[in-house]
């Protein structure tokens, strides 16, 4: 009987945990920033946000810019940083508002975690301090998808929680947050990459991995992915998975990224363009002997229509080959651009994609003659 009433020893059950084998694990995951020092190119932004870290006062705060500039990154490893990974379970909510946006998550799910009361703080497994504030985040993602009625409920929850909830909104298009809801937090503008950021990034993930590129490949996977840090590590990432599939492995080359990202080749584009009666090159001149111009221009664009590129891909790179051509003058290149957003107008509106590709190639031909 004096046995029953002694102490006994808590014997806890090994649970395996689940690990990710990082060979299957995509790459933009597993070079996802750690701390906010790990950011790339959001040197204002990091610098407030450590200064943050350092008085653990973390207002409510407003993300918005470009996809792929680091928005939902930046608010896990600043949560990670103030909680731990321990605390980080129970600190932290992580709603994707795309997918949760109705109102009835407002008053149901973020209501129910923004009142209750921080838990105690743990001691980290890891061995390390944390701040651990006495307060949660909420960081609602896609914010700018949440209905106007649910962004009208938030504004209560925040102010009557204020105390042990902190919110960060994560977004796109800060326009489509709500005025009332935007002028209760700290407002932080992401910008897209810029070429120096970018290729540092890319260049340390391929020494991880072990990856030979050269200069022209890290400019093909920079241009394809216009400061978009995400896409150009899945370009690489996909790049690699099919230079590996071939024994012996190849090496990657610009064309690959192009064809991973739908990009016309520069060598299409570059007929193409030649075709409309734009000089690519000082040492070639148009071929204007043969055929008529109609039958010519409507010869390449049946061409390239039927190699299956995207007409707003198309569209894109005639524009930008356009406004930056060295010998076009300004009259030329606007009422260029005045055929480009009409084209650009019907191909959102369901136009047929061949005939308005056949319409922008002979009216620049005329524009530029």
């Amino acid at each position: 009987m004096a046995s029953f009433f002694k102490p006994q020893p808590q014997t806890t059950k090994s649970t395996p945990k689940h690990v990710v084998d990082p060979i299957s694990q995509p790459w933009v995951e597993k070079y996802r920033p750690k701390t906010i020092d790990d950011v790339s190119a959001q040197d204002h932004t990091v610098a407030v946000l450590r200064k943050t870290l350092s008085s653990t006062n973390l207002p409510h705060m407003l993300f918005y810019g470009p996809p792929g500039t680091g928005k939902t990154s930046t608010i896990l490893a600043l949560a990670r940083q103030l909680f731990g990974p321990d605390n980080f379970r129970n600190r932290v909510l992580e709603l994707n508002a795309s997918d949760e946006r109705g109102i009835s998550i407002v008053r149901d799910k973020i209501k129910n975690f923004a009142r209750q009361t921080p838990r105690a703080q743990a001691i980290s497994s890891d061995g390390k301090e944390y701040p651990c504030p006495p307060y949660k985040i909420i960081i609602l993602d896609e914010a700018d998808s949440m209905t106007q009625d649910a962004q009208g409920a938030l504004r209560r929850i925040m102010e009557t929680y204020a105390r042990i909830t902190r919110f960060c909104l994560v977004c796109n298009y800060v326009t489509r947050i709500i005025e009332p809801l935007a002028s209760r937090c700290s407002k932080f503008r992401f910008t897209p990459l810029d070429h120096s950021a970018s290729s540092y990034r890319l260049a340390h993930i391929a020494s991880e991995e072990k990856i030979q590129i050269t200069d022209p490949v890290l400019e093909a996977l920079i241009y394809t992915s216009a400061g978009d840090l995400r896409r150009a590590i899945t370009y690489l990432q996909s790049a690699h998975r099919l230079s590996s599939s071939t024994q012996p492995p190849t090496q990657i080359t610009p064309q690959d990224i192009q064809e991973i990202a739908g990009v016309v080749p520069d060598s299409v584009m570059r007929d193409f363009v030649m075709s409309l009666g734009i000089e690519m090159d000082t040492n070639m001149q148009v071929d204007a002997v043969g055929k008529p111009a109609f039958d010519r221009i409507r010869g390449k664009v049946r061409e390239i229509i039927r190699e299956g590129y995207s007409a707003s891909q198309i569209l894109s790179q005639i524009h930008d080959t356009v406004v930056s051509h060295p010998t076009l003058n300004a009259k030329q290149k606007s009422n260029c651009a005045l055929i480009f957003a009409e084209a650009d107008k019907a191909l959102c509106d369901g136009a047929d994609e061949e005939l308005w590709i056949l319409e922008v190639a002979l009216r620049v031909h005329k524009a530029i003659r």
